[in-house]
């Protein structure tokens, strides 16, 4: 299979950094191809602009676009790891999903309105990590809420059948014993669903 990891830290000694690097030997060390995209460290410019809509709107996709659209169609997995801020995704995460899963590529309608899924075929999977207690989250309802948004709102709407969100709460004071933990589960996970 064909995985596009999409990552989101700006740290390179995150915990997140060390679950992007786990998430790709393991699955290289499974067999399957890999192509990382480091949003920070491409620089990837998350801001919609009015000269985006205009240059799609003429069908001419603006090249930084086009480049992470050709990613997202080569994958037959993309897989989004992020740490959970605010009760969503960092900013440059969400200009990712508003800039490259753009109308025409991701999702169109038809004349007669209906929605047209254009991604189908593929898997989408996300992995979290976040400062609080991932119970605490489940009880309020912030969990139900933020998976929703991931898996209807994007996933389900381009057409990418979501495999779920595997998060990891508490991280914010994780120390070598409850990281190497986490990574442990994490490979258990991977090696269950590819």
């Amino acid at each position: 299979m064909k995985h596009l990891l999409v990552f989101a830290h700006p740290r390179r000694t995150s915990l997140n950094r060390a679950i992007l690097e786990r998430t790709e030997h393991v699955l290289e060390s499974m067999g399957h191809s890999v192509q990382v995209r480091d949003l920070y460290k491409i620089g990837f410019d998350p801001v919609l602009t009015e000269e985006d809509f205009s240059s799609m709107g003429r069908g001419q996709i603006p090249e930084d676009i086009k480049k992470e659209q050709d990613f997202v169609a080569a994958a037959d997995v993309i897989t989004l790891i992020y740490p959970v801020w605010w009760a969503g995704m960092p900013a440059i995460m969400k200009g990712y999903i508003d800039r490259v899963l753009a109308y025409g590529f991701a999702y169109a309608y038809t004349p007669q309105g209906e929605l047209q899924s254009l991604l189908a075929g593929k898997k989408g999977w996300i992995i979290n990590t976040q400062g609080e207690a991932e119970e605490i989250y489940r009880k309020n309802g912030m969990s139900r809420s933020i998976d929703q948004a991931a898996e209807e709102g994007i996933f389900d709407f381009t057409g990418i059948s979501p495999l779920g969100r595997l998060c990891f709460g508490s991280v914010q004071d994780a120390g070598e014993e409850q990281g190497k933990k986490i990574l442990d589960e994490l490979e258990k996970k991977i090696r269950g669903l590819f």
